[in-house]
């Protein structure tokens, strides 16, 4: 009797790990999923780029330097992070006036947005499709500019290497 109720408890958990849900049960949103980017203001965005270049060894392009790593769920897929300085006069942050603007890596852009604005959160946009993959703003309760990115890592890599970037590793 308490082997079947041992191999029947295991086979729920495994019956759920497989299948994601139990009876109409649903998975937590997932949320962020990690750092896609980092974007700040500076004088001179060539300059610093050249900086980080010479003494910290970043291989730089225009943009700044996307920095390759391998995804945690699927160490045989890539992920990507976009560092990036912009010029201080940049309008790319409003209307938040912080020097700085975080993007975050998320899984189902359109149910986090749903989510979010249930919850109250200011959306500051609408949510733009790009080759590489979906975007939207949200504002925090300080008032930060904060990016949303759903990632198409192959079409963001793909990208990269039409314009002979090459990524930080």
């Amino acid at each position: 009797m308490t082997l079947a109720l041992v191999a029947t408890f295991g086979l729920g958990f495994a019956f759920r790990s497989l299948t994601g849900k139990i009876a109409g049960e649903q998975l937590p949103l997932k949320r962020v999923t990690g750092i896609g980017g980092i974007f700040f203001k500076c004088k001179d965005p060539g300059k610093m780029r050249d900086w980080y270049q010479s003494h910290l060894g970043l291989n730089t392009n225009k943009y700044g330097t996307v920095f390759e790593w391998r995804q945690g769920e699927d160490s045989a897929k890539k992920g990507f992070t976009q560092w990036s300085p912009f010029s201080e006069k940049t309008k790319y942050f409003e209307p938040s006036t912080k020097e700085f603007m975080i993007n975050y890596r998320v899984a189902n852009l359109e149910a986090l947005v749903d989510q979010l604005r249930k919850e109250g959160v200011t959306i500051a946009d609408k949510i733009e499709a790009v080759e590489y993959g979906k975007f939207v703003h949200i504002i925090d309760i300080e008032g930060n500019k904060v990016e949303l990115w759903e990632p198409d890592d192959i079409e963001f890599e793909k990208l990269g290497e039409q314009i002979g970037s090459k990524t930080t590793k």
